[in-house]
Formats: structure tokens, sequence, C-alpha cells
């Protein structure tokens, strides 16, 4: 209810809540400033976290009397009201409407800026709609007006400043959105209007706020003054710290910012603004993470490369990535990853290339000798180094007759196209000296070589001018024709120079270019070449190649096909058209004579073969058994090749990488395609081109001794290639390689059934061979192959020799030399040089002690000479470590000194059999043996039953460093030492790994000479 002419009581209103972000633009701006701020509000404010703000005054605090200046008296009242939940809260009201000329004013308290430079008023109030009272009067209004005045201390009085505008700044004049008419029966009011309004810059320490009433019907029902701050913020990896915002509405306050840690500035420096509602925005500049760092979370920090990580660009989205290949970050914040040993980069190879390394060696360097001219070719190395590019450097040296050193080639040996930097695989050689040795070195390099310390990777040959190439064949003769085909022959030349390797035909149709020529080769004097035209006339050369390359071709002669129809001929049906020959025909019947002799002779040969021999072992050995048959039982090794080996077309074969090197040649891998089968991957030996006949005859011996067997635990042969250069055994694949290295590699790895499987395998193996009356003469672990499902074959045919049963005595002979192996060799077979199946027997015992103990070496440190006389006084190789007992009875039965005791191959299957059968067999390691007939060997003397003490034990198995060790720990006597364990020698002192098998091994010896010595005792 409104009074007429006194104060208005309000009942208590329901304040509510509402957000302050909502009216922070000032409404009181022109609208054209307020379309710019909402344009730099939606293009530049960074939503990151909500404006700081610190309240100077809130009168809804206030529950005692506030006490604010009034003028004149009786103008504004100050009331207590309720506010929704019931507390109680201090009101100001005012309603003079119905007198005319008002002008009342109300004065806050003196209020501290606080460093402000804005200051913000919060007005929540109720108005009267005037209509809606009875006695309305021309002064009543709906609006009243704000002022403030600045001072830097309270110096107000109740009449300073002065109640009027001047002293008082205006900020604005307030009118409600909404007003009321009534007051609901509830004693709420109906219409509750909010505004805020800002002022500044403020300048002084503090302000008073003034509300001026011109004849309004009013309640200020709170007053809110506060101001804000821009918080503390990181943006762009940049701190920015608590900001006051500016004195004007539309003020923007730089802020210069600072890089966090591992950061820097990127082209101008970091900055932001602060708005007047404190909001950060309109961002300029930034850092971005140094090189070596990464960014964190919201671009708020960076954190370092972990090792083997990197990031060599400043910037602030990119991450930290792995080292590329063959490189390395070994500690934190890295920047870049240096290259691992052995491998560089170029100065034009960019940081994030992987680092390379220089090519491997050529592969196959072969050449052909022209005169004094030789070219010589060679494949790419296997491994280019992850590089494209590869260059080849040929080094040439002469090694004169008599000297130990070589020298440089002098200048005029001329290398076409060039002698450095060839980017092809050959190299046309001329201006050779005859009757020298010449070393040609063949160096592959690349852009990386120069950077490493080691001397590049090459390949060597070794070529003699000292024959020159062979002279030309000097005629070829027809032997027969037919439509399709010419049989030739010719003489060896006049001056061969040296053995002859094979013959080069070029042969074209006459009617056709000599562009269109064809080549063939072959190994005999003789050839016939197929698929011609019938009633053509071919021109036909032929040439003949030593070791020292190929001579020139003989002269153009021209042989005629038949025509279609008719029946071959033999030449002396038909003679030759021989254009240019100057010989009599005298000299071409005895030539034909003598070639038709040879012919028939070689018919003859080939017609004995295999069948001959194989009917001679049937009928004394039993119908349907094949035996093996010695290759050197051949008068010509390349028909034993024939008999037993497959030839293979090198188009077939793909060599790509060398391996090793063998005897004969190299040793590599490679692919074998053969017509209608898939790809598979080979093993590949290569004969060298500057081979002997002896060496051709014995590397080509190995592959005819192969082809005779076929089994899954012996070796296979893939095939031979012997009709182009170099020739080549192609054999199957094992990837695990040998067994000796196989086991060292993987020590510890299997289990006790898994080794006496790959025994079995072994063992059946030997047996097959043994069947055929093969003996192998060579068997150890080092020619025992492992594929990669441990399936072990045996391999290792280069000592194999054809042998009769044990009764007929007609065991190999051979000569006791380097190259026998000892330590696998049976006793009688080292002295009396007589190798049987029973001496393989003795070696596959030794093989099994090798497997058991992991690849370790027989017999250890002693030499070969230590080996046969400990092995004629009856001492044998003790069980290596946890070796189950039942094997090593097994090996002392394969050592029996009398061979004929000693167990078949069948026999020692069904030993091994009966073990994976009952795996508990396996369980009993270390028990004594009992053979006391037996001793068992040690790494030390024989004399170890006579040693004395500890220390005379020590020094005998040459270990007698370790006295001190033995003393400190009290291990003095024999009985105690014997008890001692892996860790009890490694926690006095033994580190050494070799040291420890040597010392463990003696102890076991030890432990059962102790043993066997109690035996004897009871």
């Amino acid at each position: 209810m409104v009074q007429m002419g006194g104060p208005l009581v309000l009942p208590a209103l329901a304040l509510g809540t509402f957000d302050m972000r909502s009216s922070f633009v000032d409404t009181s701006l022109p609208q054209r400033v307020v379309g710019v701020m909402s344009l730099l509000h939606l293009l530049y404010t960074v939503p990151l976290v909500a404006a700081l703000e610190e309240m100077l005054l809130d009168t809804t605090t206030e529950t005692s009397e506030i006490g604010w200046v009034t003028h004149p008296e009786g103008g504004w009242d100050e009331v207590s009201v309720l506010d929704d939940k019931k507390h109680l809260i201090r009101t100001y009201e005012v309603c003079n409407v119905n007198l005319p000329n008002q002008n009342n004013w109300l004065r806050t308290h003196f209020i501290e800026s606080r460093g402000a430079l804005r200051a913000h008023v919060r007005l929540q109030f109720s108005v009267r709609d005037c209509g809606s009272m009875r006695a309305v009067v021309a002064s009543c209004k709906e609006t009243f007006t704000l002022y403030y005045h600045e001072a830097n201390r309270d110096n107000a009085t109740p009449s300073y400043p002065a109640w009027r505008e001047g002293p008082w700044a205006k900020v604005d004049t307030i009118a409600a959105d909404e007003s009321f008419s009534q007051v609901d029966t509830s004693g709420k009011v109906l219409q509750v209007n909010v505004k805020v309004r800002s002022f500044g810059p403020i300048k002084q320490r503090g302000f008073y706020l003034a509300f001026q009433d011109s004849g309004a019907c009013l309640s200020l029902m709170s007053i809110h003054v506060f101001f804000y701050k821009c918080p503390a913020m990181v943006k762009s990896f940049a701190s920015f710290p608590e900001t006051f915002t500016g004195g004007e509405s539309a003020a923007l306050v730089e802020v210069p910012g600072v890089c966090v840690e591992n950061s820097k500035e990127m082209g101008n420096s970091v900055r932001l603004h602060c708005n007047a509602e404190g909001e950060w925005m309109v961002s300029i500049g930034g850092c971005s993470c140094q090189s070596g760092h990464e960014p964190v979370g919201d671009r708020t920090a960076c954190r370092a490369c972990s090792p083997g990580t990197y990031k060599m660009s400043i910037g602030e989205n990119s991450k930290c990535e792995p080292c590329p290949r063959h490189s390395h970050a070994p500690n934190i914040g890295s920047a870049l990853c240096i290259c691992q040993d052995g491998f560089y980069r170029t100065t034009t190879d960019s940081p994030k290339d992987p680092c390379t390394s220089p090519p491997s060696a050529p592969r196959n360097v072969n050449y052909e000798m022209h005169g004094s001219s030789m070219m010589l070719t060679w494949q790419l190395p296997r491994n280019l180094g992850g590089r494209k590019e590869v260059f080849f450097n040929v080094i040439c040296k002469m090694c004169p007759s008599g000297s130990a050193t070589c020298i440089r080639c002098s200048d005029g040996v001329h290398f076409e196209p060039r002698q450095v930097g060839l980017s092809e695989t050959r190299v046309q050689v001329s201006n050779l000296l005859t009757r020298v040795l010449y070393t040609f070195e063949i160096q592959a390099v690349n852009e990386v070589t120069e950077l490493g310390d080691e001397y590049p990777h090459h390949a060597m040959v070794n070529v003699s001018t000292s024959q020159s190439a062979p002279s030309a064949v000097p005629m070829m003769h027809q032997v027969s024709h037919s439509a399709t085909s010419i049989t030739l022959s010719w003489p060896q030349p006049d001056e061969p120079n040296g053995v002859i390797l094979d013959y080069e035909l070029r042969y074209f149709d006459k009617a056709e270019d000599e562009g269109f020529s064809v080549t063939q080769i072959s190994e005999t004097n003789m050839a016939t070449i197929y698929s011609l035209s019938p009633g053509a006339i071919y021109a036909v050369q032929v040439r003949a190649r030593s070791a020292t390359g190929f001579g020139p071709y003989s002269g153009r002669m021209y042989f005629q096909t038949m025509l279609e129809g008719h029946k071959s001929e033999a030449a002396e049906d038909g003679l030759p058209l021989i254009v240019g020959s100057t010989i009599g025909g005298v000299a071409v019947l005895l030539m034909l004579a003598t070639i038709i002799l040879v012919v028939t002779v070689k018919s003859k040969r080939r017609e004995t073969a295999y069948t001959d021999r194989l009917q001679h072992y049937i009928a004394t050995r039993g119908l349907g058994v094949k035996y093996y048959i010695d290759p050197s039982t051949y008068d010509d090794p390349n028909e034993a090749l024939r008999e037993f080996a497959r030839e293979i077309d090198v188009a077939c074969v793909k060599i790509e990488e060398v391996t090793g090197a063998g005897v004969f040649g190299e040793l590599c891998n490679g692919q074998l395609a053969l017509p209608g089968k898939r790809e598979i991957t080979v093993a590949i030996k290569t004969l060298k081109c500057d081979h002997s006949d002896m060496q051709r005859r014995d590397f080509l011996s190995e592959a005819s001794t192969m082809g005779q067997f076929d089994h899954p635990n012996v070796l296979h042969l893939e095939g031979v290639v012997t009709k182009s250069r170099p020739i080549m055994i192609v054999i199957e694949f094992m990837e695990n390689g040998s067994l000796d290295s196989f086991l060292r590699q993987n020590e510890g790895n299997f289990s006790v059934i898994q080794m006496v499987g790959m025994l079995r395998g072994i063992a059946a193996g030997m047996r097959f061979l043994s069947d055929k009356n093969y003996v192998h003469r060579d068997l150890a672990a080092h020619s025992i192959l492992v594929n990669s499902n441990l399936v072990c074959k045996v391999s290792g045919f280069g000592l194999s020799h054809f042998i009769e049963d044990e009764a007929s005595n007609l065991t190999y002979a051979g000569t006791l030399g380097g190259k026998m192996t000892i330590r696998w060799t049976a006793p009688e077979a080292v002295q009396y040089q007589k190798f049987a199946s029973s001496s393989d027997v003795w070696s596959y015992g030794i093989v099994m002690w090798e497997v058991i103990s992991y690849g370790e070496r027989p017999y250890w440190d002693m030499t070969n000479q230590e080996v046969v006389d400990v092995l004629e006084q009856d001492y044998r190789l003790p069980p290596p470590p946890e070796c189950p007992t039942a094997l090593h009875l097994l090996m002392l039965d394969c050592w029996l000194k009398d061979r004929v005791q000693r167990p078949k191959f069948e026999q020692i299957i069904s030993s091994l059999d009966k073990m994976i059968r009952n795996p508990s067999t396996l369980k009993t390691v270390g028990a004594a043996s009992s053979r006391p007939s037996q001793p068992l060997l040690s790494p030390c003397p024989p004399e170890f039953p006579l040693l004395s003490s500890a220390h005379a034990w020590l020094d005998a198995i040459k270990m007698g460093q370790y006295k001190a060790n033995f003393d400190n720990a009290g291990y003095r006597t024999f009985d105690v030492i014997s008890r001692m364990t892996l860790e009890d020698i490694q926690q006095i002192g033994i580190s050494l790994v070799g040291h420890q098998k040597k010392v463990l091994n003696s102890i076991q010896l030890m432990r059962v000479h102790l043993n066997q010595q109690e035996l004897v005792e009871v």
C-alpha cells in the first residue's frame, strides 16, 4: 500500500539468483561501440578461465543499520526487510511523489578502490508505476540517477561534497524495465529490476556513490560494488600474472607473458590483453617448446623427450618421435638422434633420415681373358647399407714373381669405362703384361663410406697372365644333321695354353643379319645345335675358353640343315658345305674317322652307367637294395654327376647373399624357382673360377654323393649347375645353421626331451647312411645342420667313402693328417686309419656329449696329442652338467674300445625311443658310473688320482691363480671340494664363465673318481 505524503514501506522481496556475466556490456555506450566490442569478443576472447570478481561493497551482508547519509532529512529511509530465505536485509526506500520538485540524495560511506581502475555497480530495485497511484502529479518519475565522487581519503561531511552535479560525476540515469502497480496479497513485490553500471577510470584511492531521487517511488533492495581482474593463466606456453582491468569500458590492458620452462618466444614478443570484464583476449605472439621437448596438456608445459625419441624442430604442436633406423638418443631432451656405431649421415641427409652404412662387398667376382685384356664382372653387394647409390672402385696390383709384396699397377693398364666411381658392375681391363700375377680388388662404396674409419668392403680376385688365352679353333666338321638340328665337332686349338674348360658356339641364319646370332656353351669339342629351320644355311663360329679366358672365334663356317621329310644323314652321306676351307679331303676323312671313333667310345661308356654297378650289388647283397657308389670309381666324374645329380638351369637360381667362404669357393643363400614349382630358399655352394681339375672333381664329388641319399634327416640335394659359371651345388636351406653354434647361442633353452629328440634324428640319418654301406668319417656337431623346426640333418660329405660291412674288413684306409678330426675320431681310425660304421658310432657318442653340453668343445683345451694319449689309457669324457645318467651310459657304450661291442645305430635309436617313451629314466642325474673299468676324463692330466693336494690339483688344471680363493673359503681337501656347486664357485670369486666351467667339470671328475674308489674298497 502506498501512503501519500509519507515513506513507502515495501514488503520483503524474492531476490533470486542470476548470471553475473549476462550484463557485462555497458548499455549506456553507443550502439557502434557495443557492436565493435561484440565482434572483438567473438574473434579474440579466449574461453580459458572465469574472470576474477572482487567485491568492494555488498549491502546484503549488512544486518544492522547501514547509516548512509541522506539529504534532505526525510528523503530516503533505511528499512529492514526479510528476503525470500527469511534473512534480514537492509534496504533504502523513497516515495515522495505527492510533493513537487523532489531532490533526495543518498550517499554511501567511503569505498576504497583497492587499486581498481574501473568499478561496477549492480543494483537490485523496484519502482512503482506512476499511473497506478490515485493522486498522480506531474513530478512523479520512474527513474533515479547514479553518481560517484573520487577522494583520496574519507573527507565527506553533511554538506561536502555539495549535493549537486559537478562535485558528483554522473554515471547514468537508471530507468526500470518493469514497474509494479500494486503489491500482491502475499506481500511480495511483483517486479524487481537488476541493472549494472560501471565507471572509471578511478584515479584516487577511493570513491563515494550517490543516488538522486527526483520524484520516484522506489526501493533499493541491494547494492553490490565490485571490480574485475583477469586471472593468472598459462596460454601458448606463456604465463600471465593476475591483472587489473583498464579504466575505460573498452580498454584493453596489454600484458607481456613469460615463456614457460623449456620454451622460447617465436617471432613477436608474447602478449595478451585484459578487457574491462576481466577476460583475456587479443593474443599476440606466443612461445613454443624448444627442440628436444614436446607439449604437455593444453599447451601449458613442455616435457623433455624420453630416451630413444627426439624432436628437432621448435614448435608448439610437434611431438617427440622415435629415432630413425640405426640411430639412438641415449639422453632425455634430445633434439637429434646420433648414428649407431658403423652407421652415418651425409651433410645432405636430413636428421629425420635413417643412418646408413657402407655397402657390403661385391659378390661373385668373375673374369674372362681376351689376350692381354680382361673383362671383370661382379654382382651388386647383398647389403647396400640402406642407401640407393653404390659405386665401385677397382684397385689393381701386380705381384712380381719371387717378390713377397705387390705393387700398384702402372699407368699403362687401361680401364674402360673408368677405374673409380663405376656405376656398372663390369670393367674392361687392357694392356696387361704376360706372365704376371695380378690382384684386382673391387671396392663397393657409397656416400657414407668415407665417413667411417673402416676400409671399404671389397672382393678380390687373382688373375695370372702367365699363359695366353687359347688360340683359334682351326676347323669344324659336321657329324650329322636333320631338318632341325646340326651336330658339329672340332679339334682342340693348336695352342690351348692350358686346360680347355669349355667352348662357346656362335651361330646365325645366313639369310638374316649377324646381330641375331645365338650363343651356346659346350663342355666337350662336340655339340648339337637344335631348333633350326629346315633347309637353311647357318654360319657357325666357335672359340675355346681356358682359365685365362676365351680365345678368338674361329673363321665363319657354313652348314645346312635337311629339308622337311628327309631322314637324318651321317656326315659320310652328305658332306657339309664348307666355305673358305683349305684342308684337303684326306684330312677331312681322317678327322671324321677320329670323331666317329670318339663318339662310339663315349656312347658305349654311357651305356655302362649306374645300372651295371647296381646289378653287381643286387647280386651280392639282395634284390631291391640300393647301395652307395663311390663317385671316385668313375673314370669320368661327369658321368657320376649325371647319374646322381639333377642339372638345374642357371636361370632358375638367384644368389642373394654371400654368407661365407668354403674350401672350393663361396657359401651363399638364394632362391630356386623350378618350372611349375613355387620358389624356395636354398643354400648354394659355388666353385671359384680359377679352380683346378682336381678341385672341380672333388667339388662335384660331394654332389654325386648327396644325390644318392633321400632321407628326412640327411641334407637334401636340389641339383647342380655345371653348364655355366660359376659351377654351383644347390642344397636345401637350413635356417638355424650348424648344430654346435646353434646350441651355444641357445644355451639352457631346451628340455632334455627336446635334446633327445635332436639326437634321435641324427641317429636316424646315420642309420640310413649305414644301411647304404656308407661311412661318414666326419660326424660332429659342426657337420649337423638344423632347420627352423629343430630337425637335425646330417651333412658334410666331403670326406665320404664307400665301405663294405664290418666282416669284410674293407674299411677306408686314409692318412693321418691335419684334416682328421681327432676329437671325434675313434682310436682305431686314428692309429690304423681304418674307418667303418663303428667308427661313426664313436663319433656319434661325441656328438651326444656336444648336444648335452650345449656345444662345449670336446676335451676342452687339450691338444690333439693329449687326446690321443688319454684315450689310449681308457679315459673317457665325463657327463656334462645336468646330464641324465642314461644318456652318459649310452655315450660310454659308443666309446667302447672294442668296436665290435659298440651298438649299431639301430640299437641307439631303440634306446633313445625308450627314453622318450619313459621320460622318468632321464631324471636321474649325476649318478656314479657302473663301469669302474672306464675312468672318466677331465680337463686335468691323467695323473689326477696321484695329486696330493688342492693346490696341486689347481696347478694341474691351470687354475693356480685361485689358490687363495679356495683357502680363504675353507676348501682345502678333495672331499670338501668335490661337494662344491656352481654357486659355491661363483661365491669364492671365480667370475669368468670359462673358468667356472673348467673348475666345475674337474670337480665332477673328482666326485666320480672318489665314488669309484669307494666302490673298489667295498
